[in-house]
């Protein structure tokens, strides 16, 4: 992590009226800076610039040099809790944090600096979500300028009417509680509210959910997946029906790797015979056997002359998409046309629900379950916390019987 430098420095551009200069903090990151005004200013002639500190004939100098240890202080102990806990920041961050201590923030002003911090993570469709709360909370209370105290019982229930009133269907509804309980869970360790205030032990959100449809189809229909000749489909060439294909049945082969994290997969994640990789979401490692058909799909897509580094699906190009925001919206049109292409095959195919990539997680988990992987650990629906059902199962089995399971998907 790239170390930030801080120091005080007078800021002689443009005199005040009453001829002093501001001494500011200038805070230096990757060759960007930031200055953070302290409230006192001297006499040009009362600074001394080779050293950035008042000069002795400087009145007042001993209160302007006790100012500015204090908050040079306080700005170095917030970068050394970012260093410790290896996390990320950007400058607007570092001085968001430190001029407003939580303790004293607005649910509006704690909102906007978890959105901050998931971005500075490159945590961005976790951000989103916190985003479309923020917006959802607008039009509830019209200002977020609260406590977290505020939010009572009586406070999420009408919270609750607002949104069905606007005719939101109650997996919506879940989607947003559940991004509030979590962010109040986060502002009573960071000590913005106690405790005792804590809304959800009384107001459940578990109401709300849902029980999701049925999305797995059987292994025969897998195989006439396999099989299906897609240019039988469309009388014109379609790229992304063949890549549909392959990623579909790539990723019900690789215990259910999303497309997010399938874009992502690189050649140095393969390795003996097995593809390593750690989720995007939670950063989980993730170990599975390639089967042949797996491994024949890999090497359909290999490019001439390709080193470990590059990407492995023709998604991703790592000399264009550099950026986590760059990689996230190629990976989301990616997305949306392996999704079309698959309900092209769905229709060519007559299958009974609707194909999306996230149909092959789904008959992943219903084969292994009738593979004899524990039914206490596997649900035969997997709803919106299906990810995290997911890696329990993946965590708690050997990958022996992982892979022994994995002899049954075909």
């Amino acid at each position: 992590m790239l170390t930030t430098s801080v120091e005080a420095i007078c800021f002689n551009y443009r005199p005040k009226k009453d001829n002093t200069y501001p001494i500011m903090l200038r805070l230096t990151k990757s060759g960007k800076r930031k200055y953070v005004s302290l409230g006192v200013s001297v006499k040009e002639e009362h600074w001394d610039f080779k050293k950035n500190t008042p000069k002795r004939n400087c009145p007042d100098r001993d209160f302007i040099l006790a100012i500015i240890d204090k908050r040079i202080a306080e700005y170095r102990a917030r970068i050394n809790e970012y260093r410790l806990e290896n996390k990320d920041y950007t400058l607007e961050t570092l001085v968001q944090r430190t001029e407003n201590p939580v303790r004293s923030m607005s649910v509006g002003s704690y909102l906007d600096l978890f959105i901050s911090q998931l971005k500075d993570e490159n945590r961005l469709g976790y951000a989103e979500s916190f985003k479309g709360l923020k917006s959802s909370l607008l039009l509830y209370c019209k200002s977020l300028d609260i406590k977290f105290s505020a939010i009572d019982n009586q406070w999420l229930k009408g919270y609750e009417i607002h949104l069905k009133k606007g005719g939101k269907g109650n997996n919506t509804i879940g989607i947003r509680f559940r991004s509030l309980r979590a962010l109040y869970n986060k502002a009573i360790a960071d000590e913005v509210v106690k405790r005792d205030y804590y809304p959800f032990e009384t107001f459940k959100i578990s109401k709300f959910r849902e029980q999701t449809r049925k999305r797995a189809i059987k292994r025969e229909d897998i195989k006439r997946i396999i099989d299906l000749d897609v240019r039988t489909i469309t009388n014109y060439r379609s790229p992304y029906l063949e890549l549909g294909r392959d990623l579909f049945i790539f990723s019900y082969l690789t215990c259910g790797i999303n497309l997010a994290d399938m874009a992502r997969i690189r050649y140095s994640d393969i390795y003996d015979g097995r593809l390593e990789y750690h989720r995007k979401k939670t950063n989980k490692l993730i170990a599975c056997k390639l089967q042949e058909p797996a491994l024949k799909i890999i090497e359909k897509y290999r490019k001439q002359n390709a080193v470990p580094e590059d990407y492995i699906f023709p998604i991703l190009d790592r000399k264009v998409h550099k950026t986590e925001t760059q990689i996230r919206d190629k990976v989301r049109k990616a997305n949306k046309a392996t999704n079309k292409a698959l309900h092209k095959i769905e229709n060519k195919l007559g299958l009974p629900i609707s194909l999306t990539t996230y149909v092959a997680r789904h008959s992943f988990a219903t084969v292994l379950k009738r593979s004899g992987v524990s039914t206490s650990i596997i649900s035969e629906s997997l709803g919106h916390s299906s990810e995290k059902v997911t890696q329990i199962y993946l965590d708690s089995f050997e990958n022996e019987q992982i892979d022994n399971a994995m002899q049954n998907l075909l």
